[in-house]
C-alpha cells in the first residue's frame, strides 16, 4: 500500500511539471513542425495512434445486429456507386465523412444520401441518390421511397432520365411442380416485388404550374428494377424478368459479390444512351411513332448555295435568299419552309470558312422572274426564270458552324429542324429515317460519326454508304 502512495505521489509531482500542463487537449493542429521536425513527429504519431485506439475502444461495443434485408440494401448501393466511380469521375458524395475522430460512414435507413459523377467523355453530370427521390419528384397518392434512384443528365436534352433499383433480399426459388416454375421456369424475383416496380414508375411524377393554377404532372422514372440475390447469370438471361427490361423496362437484375456483370453492362447501356434511346426504353403511349415520324419528316429549313463570294455581304445586308423555283418539286415544300440557312463552299470561301454559318426565320415569301428582284441585279446576259424570294426577320449567326466534313451542297438541301439543330456535319442533315436518326445520335456518344453518301453533294446523294463511328488516325 505504501509502494501505490508513493507512487501516486510522483505522478502528482510530475503532472505539475510546466511541460504537461496543457489542460484538456481536444485536437492538434496539423502543421508541417508536427508532421516533418524530429521529436514532434514522433508525438504526433503517438497521438493519433493513441486517440485512434480510443476511437475504436469506444465504438466497438457501439455495433448492433443488422437485418440480412438492411445489409443488402447498403451493399448494393454501395456496390452501384463501386461500379460507376470505376469509369466516371465522382463530383460530389455524402457517405463517406472523415474527420480528426476517425472515418465515418454515414449510410441510414432514417437518411438521404446522394453521389454525383460526370462522365469523363462527355462531361455529363448523373447522380445516386439512396433513401430519397430527387428535387421536385412524388406522389400525388400514397408516398414513395425506392431504395436507390439514378438520374442521368444528357446532352441536348432539357430533362433528367431516371431509374429506381430497389433492392430486395428475398427469392423464389421455383420448386419443381410450383405455379412459379411453370410460369418462369428458373428461380427470380417474386412477383409482388416486380408489381412495385411498376408502382414506382407510374406513382413517382413531377408537378408543373401552368396559366390559371392550372397543375399538370408527368411520370418521370423511366424504367425500375429489382435487385435481388441470385448468382446464375447465365441461367437468368432467360427469365422473362429479365427480358421484360427490353420490352417495358421493368424487371430485375441478379446482384451478388459473384453475380455483378449483368447490372455493370446495364449501367453502362444507360450512359450510353441518347436521348431517344432513353425514351424509347420507356412505354409510350399507343400512336406516338407515327406522332415523330410526322415530326420528324417535316422539311421545314432550305440550306442554299452561293454562286460568288460578294453575294454572302448582299444577302446579309438586304435580308433575304432567293433561289430558282425550280428546285421545289412540290408547291408545298416552298410553303412549309420556316427556316434558310446559307451554305458557304470550300471552292468560294476556303476551308476555315466553309460550313453554315448563318440561318434566318422566314418572314415571308414570293415568286417573281429573277429580273424583278432589284436588290441584287442580274447579270447582264444571265437568263431569267422564275424564283423564289425568301425574306428573313433577322440573320442569326450558328453558334455551332455546320462544317462541310467531306461533304457539300449543290444547289438546294432540305432537311428537318430537328436536324439542323443538332447536325455537326453537312452530311448529317441527310439523315431522314427514325431508324438512321436512332443509329447515328447513339454511334455519335461514343465519338466522332462519319455519315458517308455516294455522291459527295449531298443534296445529290440516294444511297447512305456508311454511318459509323470514326476509328482514330482516320
Amino acid at each position: 500500500m505504501s509502494k501505490l502512495n508513493r507512487m501516486q505521489s510522483d505522478l502528482q509531482r510530475l503532472l505539475k511539471l510546466d511541460f504537461l500542463r496543457v489542460g484538456e487537449m481536444r485536437q492538434m493542429t496539423v502543421s508541417l513542425v508536427l508532421q516533418m521536425a524530429p521529436g514532434y513527429r514522433d508525438v504526433y504519431r503517438y497521438y493519433l495512434m493513441l486517440m485512434k485506439g480510443l476511437a475504436i475502444q469506444d465504438d466497438l461495443f457501439r455495433l448492433s445486429m443488422k437485418d440480412l434485408a438492411q445489409l443488402y440494401e447498403y451493399w448494393c448501393f454501395l456496390k452501384i456507386h463501386e461500379l460507376l466511380s470505376r469509369k466516371h469521375e465522382l463530383i460530389r458524395q455524402d457517405v463517406v465523412k472523415l474527420n480528426r475522430g476517425g472515418l465515418f460512414v454515414t449510410l441510414d435507413r432514417t437518411r438521404a444520401s446522394r453521389i454525383e459523377y460526370r462522365n469523363p467523355k462527355n462531361g455529363e453530370i448523373f447522380t445516386l441518390y439512396y433513401n430519397s427521390l430527387p428535387s421536385g419528384d412524388g406522389s400525388e397518392t400514397v408516398s414513395q421511397r425506392p431504395d436507390n434512384v439514378l438520374t442521368l443528365k444528357k446532352q441536348d436534352a432539357s430533362i433528367e432520365y431516371k431509374y429506381v433499383f430497389d433492392a430486395k433480399y428475398r427469392i423464389n426459388p421455383a420448386y419443381e411442380g410450383t405455379p412459379y416454375r411453370q410460369s418462369y421456369k428458373t428461380p427470380g424475383p417474386q412477383e409482388d416485388d416486380i408489381n412495385t416496380m411498376h408502382r414506382y414508375r407510374d406513382a413517382i411524377v413531377y408537378a408543373t404550374s401552368r396559366d390559371q393554377g392550372q397543375r399538370e404532372v408527368e411520370h418521370t422514372m423511366f424504367g425500375a428494377y429489382v435487385l435481388f440475390p441470385y448468382s446464375n447469370e447465365e441461367e437468368y438471361r432467360e427469365h422473362r424478368f429479365y427480358r421484360s427490361i427490353a420490352l417495358v423496362n421493368v424487371g430485375a437484375l441478379p446482384f451478388l459479390p459473384s453475380a455483378t456483370s449483368l447490372v455493370e453492362q446495364f449501367l453502362d447501356e444507360l450512359i450510353l444512351d441518347s436521348p431517344e434511346k432513353a425514351y424509347e426504353r420507356s412505354t409510350r403511349p399507343r400512336g406516338t411513332q407515327s406522332y415523330y415520324e410526322d415530326k420528324l419528316s417535316g422539311k421545314t429549313v432550305l440550306v442554299g448555295t452561293l454562286s460568288r463570294p460578294e453575294q454572302l455581304n448582299d444577302l446579309l445586308a438586304y435580308g433575304f435568299y432567293h433561289v430558282p423555283l425550280r428546285h421545289f418539286v412540290r408547291h408545298g415544300d416552298l410553303a412549309n419552309l420556316a427556316y434558310v440557312a446559307i451554305y458557304q463552299s470550300n471552292t468560294l470561301f476556303g476551308r476555315e470558312q466553309a460550313g453554315i454559318h448563318y440561318y434566318g426565320r422566314i418572314k415571308s415569301w414570293s415568286v417573281m422572274p429573277r429580273d424583278q428582284i432589284q436588290e441584287i441585279p442580274l447579270r447582264r446576259g444571265a437568263p431569267t426564270e422564275l424564283y423564289a424570294k425568301l425574306v428573313v426577320e433577322e440573320w442569326l449567326p450558328k453558334r455551332m458552324p455546320i462544317v462541310p466534313g467531306g461533304h457539300g451542297v449543290k444547289s438546294v438541301l432540305l432537311t428537318s429542324e430537328y436536324m439542323f439543330k443538332r447536325a455537326r456535319e453537312v452530311a448529317e442533315l441527310r439523315l431522314e429515317t427514325e431508324d438512321q436518326l436512332r443509329d447515328w445520335r447513339e454511334k455519335r456518344r461514343r465519338g466522332k460519326v462519319s455519315v458517308r453518301w455516294d455522291r459527295y453533294e449531298v443534296d445529290r446523294a440516294t444511297q447512305l454508304e456508311r454511318l459509323d463511328v470514326e476509328e482514330e488516325g482516320e
